[in-house]
């Protein structure tokens, strides 16, 4: 059945260059949450310390940061199917080396930081050519959909990926969740290798200057918006990312373990926000900006919630609302910016959505371990879901300014 023109979820799901695509992702996401409890749970029983937390999803994220012009530039001047399979091949090495020196007890925190680093390098290049090549997988009328599911990897993963990660870690260990991540991305790299997504215009063979690829945004306000909206996703999801093991021991008295069951928490509220909005798109901006602005207070206050709690069974609770809004949010962004951006810019914005995204999390990481230091775990979790709210409360004064 379609909707509006729109292929649903099932017909883009088994599209023949989608589909490996799509379980090579989702392999990969879930190893991704494997290497994230593992080297969250390590530093934190090697240092007990909320700021190393934060130093190492710092460590993680900030080559999204620096390298987001050269990557997304990359993307456009070269074929983006290759730049994946030398970036997950590249990963597959970082992690598995990982994997071999904490066996050997050789993984310091330095020596975590370092590898964090390398591997971030990787996933900088890979992100944005990852997001620019989706819409060649799918025609046009499928790629709302495609949005969906893509997202849906990222939030499965997410509801299942720290949960069996903690299973690993307390049964087998932590080196084997890093060799686990470390084949994940050998099994994305072969769904890629497998595609055969529409030719590719690689456009002009210069570098575009990073003004230019601001300037387009700039002059369309939608983008600016949209853009504002993950970033702020990104930034009032952190304390689920960052202080989960700091949360389930000082504040759950529960095993460090536990870290696993809450961001899974999280993730499966992200899993009913894309059943619930799997038919719901919209050709409306005001439309979607309003859906955005709800959907960013149900992430504040349910990140909010799980802040305050001390008690497990509400504490999920939050989490689970946090991640139904955390999603919804993100999905809905994501899919007007991939609607409404031109194919020769696709690879340059989704760079700046990659460092919207994933390259705030440095910076939201260290305010957040910092913030954990100095004024406690619950204000800190409180005072980053504070911008969700405040994102919300001007989109929904911006597009009541609107003209009908």
């Amino acid at each position: 059945m379609q909707r509006g023109g729109s292929l649903t979820l099932w017909e883009v799901a088994v599209h023949p260059n989608f589909a490996p695509f799509f379980l090579g992702n989702l392999v990969s996401n879930c190893g991704t949450w494997f290497q994230n409890i593992a080297q969250a749970i390590l530093v934190f029983r090697l240092t007990h310390s909320p700021l190393w937390l934060g130093v190492v999803n710092f460590s993680q994220f900030a080559g999204i940061f620096v390298l987001a012009p050269w990557a997304g530039s990359a993307a456009d001047r070269y074929d983006r199917r290759r730049i994946l399979l030398v970036t997950q091949l590249s990963a597959t090495a970082i992690t598995g080396t990982l994997a071999v020196l904490t066996l050997g007890g050789l993984a310091t925190p330095p020596v975590i930081v370092a590898f964090a680093l390398a591997l971030g390098a990787a996933n900088a290049f890979a992100n944005p050519a990852m997001g620019a090549l989706l819409p060649a997988l799918v025609p046009r009328e499928g790629l709302a959909s495609a949005v969906t599911l893509n997202s849906l990897t990222f939030n499965l993963a997410r509801a299942v990926g720290p949960v069996l990660g903690a299973v690993v870690i307390a049964h087998v260990g932590i080196a084997a969740a890093f060799g686990l991540n470390a084949l994940s991305y050998l099994v994305l790299a072969a769904g890629v290798a497998v595609t055969r997504p529409r030719p590719q215009d690689l456009g002009r063979r210069d570098w575009p200057a990073v003004r230019e690829t601001v300037r387009i945004v700039v002059r369309d306000p939608r983008l600016l918006a949209l853009l504002g909206t993950v970033t702020i996703v990104s930034v009032a999801a952190d304390p689920v990312n960052t202080l989960t093991p700091a949360f389930a021991t000082t504040v759950l008295h529960r095993p460090d373990t536990w870290a696993g069951a809450l961001v899974g928490g999280f993730g499966t509220g992200a899993v009913l926000a894309a059943v619930v909005f799997a038919w719901r798109t919209s050709d409306s901006d005001r439309e979607a900006l309003r859906g955005i602005a709800a959907c960013l207070v149900l992430l504040g206050c349910g990140v909010a919630v799980f802040a305050a709690s001390s008690v497990l069974p509400l504490s999920l609770g939050g989490l689970v609302v946090g991640g139904f809004g955390y999603l919804s949010a993100q999905t809905l962004a994501t899919a007007r910016l991939q609607l409404v951006v031109d194919e020769d810019q696709r690879g340059r914005i989704m760079a700046l959505w990659s460092l919207a995204f994933l390259g705030t999390r440095p910076m939201a990481s260290l305010l957040d371990g910092g913030l954990a230091t100095t004024v406690g775990l619950r204000w800190a979790g409180t005072l980053m879901a504070v911008p969700a709210v405040l994102g919300a409360l001007f989109l929904a004064w911006w597009t009541s300014r609107w003209p009908r």
